[in-house]
């Protein structure tokens, strides 16, 4: 099967044939291409699909990291790979299937021009051969007319009696002549038709069947170029399947690693304050006033209404003694009465008379001085705090509970910073030891500065993690007692009234609840606008200041490092610790400033 025996005369054809395949070819590199866009735009768009839904954060964002949140930002990484790997199939197809199309085709080109232009040549000598041949025979037809007119005018002559001799020598001269002429064209006929019959044979059965041949193999292997790029466009798709499948199943992956447990445990985690429920309001016993009014008349001024606090003296004489969000609430102790003797309990702890037995004067004195706690108050005044207080460097503006983790999270980056200071000594030692061996490699005092500067950070490193470590055994000592509190509380179903603390934090020390008699009604830890006598408090120790404290808060107090004040309260649970200045200078400084020496059955000037 070849075109050159098959085909000899369609040259038109194949020609026709040959361009059409090239355009088959161009037109299949149009389409190559233009799935090549599609797949870069894909890709480019699924990019920025993930840049568009990809968290913005800077390093030093806290958000929470839920585990939907994580999948979801995984999900995104895999769909970016997936992208990656739609640019790895066009990059593929473009250099493997669309640039070598349009390379064999450029080269298809060229050689289908050089073999159709040996073709024509070919045809075109083979038609000068048959113009020469066709010459010849016509000049040798047109010579053998004129010998037979010759012959015939020489026979006329011959047979004419009237004819001289020398007419008839002359048609005999004529005659030889034209048939001289005729054999020479004939021979050269001859010689024409054998050369144009041997050009003819070869150029139908050696010169075309050699040309059509090299245009069929370019067009088979045309062909198969097409089968192998139909191939490579195929296998640039195959080879990021398993890629691709990865991705997929990192999606499923992520997909289950969704806990909605531990989601949930993370928002504990986030918005934990550490602090308890508001405990129970206490009973109020508004009917007080009907049993004054049925008396029998035994309603009498007593003397302890006369131990009554007045607000307006008490506001004189607690005059200059601070408290860091006002005045210092400070129960009043009146002697005992009777009264003390005949009460009954309520599930918070607060104590009424029973009012069959007690005199209405107590009843009464309990409305005027008693007043209904508003747990919400403390924490508005928490609230106000926290937003409009300084935040201060042990995170004391921050509740229990977060102010552990920001101190852990600092501990954690101080013990990094510390490693590689720790590292960075090390090396430095090392290079000094090596300098000092080999004085030409450099100088090892020059070291010195830098090694000095390297065991400063380390130790003001290690004095930052000792200090923060010692808030946070502070915090985390104070969130184990007050849950062990709470675990009783519930067992015992008892709510110990808490107590308000200089930054607005609650301490719940039951053993400092300081109790009113019955008829005073009185709280010890009700509203801060409480007032305090003029009584100095008496000293129950000293205390040695480790760190220097500003002391810029109302009511605080500051102090230099090395400063030795007295111990006038101890700390309540609340991290602060009332003291005072040899010149009477009072005010709270933070427990874990100071080093707290306490004095048993020792009295304050």
């Amino acid at each position: 099967m070849s075109w050159g025996t098959e085909l000899w005369d369609q040259f038109d054809n194949l020609d026709k044939h040959t361009q059409w395949g090239i355009d088959f070819l161009e037109k299949y590199a149009k389409f190559v291409k233009e799935r090549i866009e599609i797949e870069q735009n894909y890709a480019k768009q699924l990019r920025n699909l993930v840049k568009k839904y990809c968290p913005k954060r800077s390093p030093k964002d806290e958000e929470p990291r839920f585990t939907s949140c994580i999948a979801f930002f995984n999900i995104l990484n895999e769909l970016n790979d997936y992208a990656g790997q739609r640019e790895v199939v066009a990059e593929e197809m473009g250099h493997r299937v669309y640039g070598e199309l349009m390379r064999y085709s450029h080269d298809l080109k060229t050689e289908r021009k050089m073999h159709l232009q040996e073709g024509r040549k070919a045809q075109q000598y083979l038609d000068m051969c048959w113009k020469q041949m066709d010459n010849s025979k016509k000049k040798f037809e047109r010579e053998c007319r004129e010998a037979e007119k010759a012959q015939q005018s020489y026979e006329r002559l011959d047979n004419d009696t009237n004819a001289t001799k020398a007419d008839v020598e002359k048609a005999k001269q004529q005659l030889n002549l034209r048939t001289h002429m005729a054999d020479e064209n004939k021979n050269e006929y001859a010689a024409q038709l054998q050369n144009f019959n041997g050009e003819q044979h070869k150029h139908y059965y050696i010169v075309i069947p050699q040309i059509y041949k090299q245009l069929q193999e370019m067009d088979e292997r045309r062909t198969i170029k097409l089968s192998e790029c139909y191939k490579g466009f195929a296998d640039s798709e195959r080879k990021v399947i398993p890629i691709i499948s990865k991705c997929l199943e990192g999606m499923i992956l992520a997909a289950k690693s969704v806990d909605e447990h531990r989601d949930s445990q993370l928002v504990i985690d986030c918005f934990k304050s550490g602090f308890e429920p508001p405990g129970d309001f206490p009973f109020e016993d508004y009917s007080q006033n009907i049993y004054r009014t049925i008396s029998d008349g035994t309603i009498s001024t007593p003397k302890q209404e006369g131990m009554r606090i007045d607000s307006k003296t008490t506001v004189g004489k607690a005059k200059g003694k601070l408290w860091l969000f006002g005045k210092k609430p400070k129960p009043q102790s009146p002697p005992l009465t009777p009264t003390s003797l005949y009460t009954s309990s309520t599930p918070n702890g607060s104590q009424y008379p029973i009012f069959s037995i007690e005199p209405v004067h107590y009843c009464m004195s309990d409305i005027k001085t008693g007043k209904p706690r508003i747990p919400s108050f403390r924490s508005l005044k928490r609230g106000w705090s926290v937003k409009m207080g300084p935040a201060l460097e042990d995170f004391s503006h921050l509740p229990p509970e977060q102010r552990r983790k920001k101190l852990q999270q600092r501990i954690d980056e101080l013990n990094r910073e510390l490693q590689k200071e720790t590292d960075q000594k090390d090396a430095l030692i090392k290079m000094k030891d090596v300098y000092e061996k080999n004085p030409q490699m450099g100088d090892p005092s020059s070291l010195q500065p830098k090694l000095t500067e390297t065991m400063s950070n380390m130790d003001r490193l290690r004095m930052e993690i000792h200090k923060n470590e010692a808030w946070l055994s502070e915090v985390e000592g104070k969130v184990a007692a007050r849950s062990d509190r709470r675990h009783s509380s519930d067992i015992n179903h008892l709510v110990t009234q808490g107590r308000e603390s200089p930054e607005g934090s609650y301490t719940d020390d039951a053993n400092q609840e300081v109790r009113s008699p019955p008829q005073q009604h009185t709280h010890p830890n009700e509203f801060d606008d409480e007032f305090e006598d003029d009584d100095p408090l008496p000293a129950i120790g000293h205390c040695k200041a480790i760190y220097p404290f500003d002391g810029h808060n109302e009511g605080t107090l500051a102090m230099k490092e090395g400063e030795i004040l007295y111990i006038i309260e101890e700390d309540k649970g609340d991290g602060w610790t009332r003291a005072r200045r040899h010149n009477g200078e009072e005010g709270y400084v933070p427990t874990s400033y100071i080093d707290v020496t306490l004095e048993k059955n020792s009295k304050g000037s």
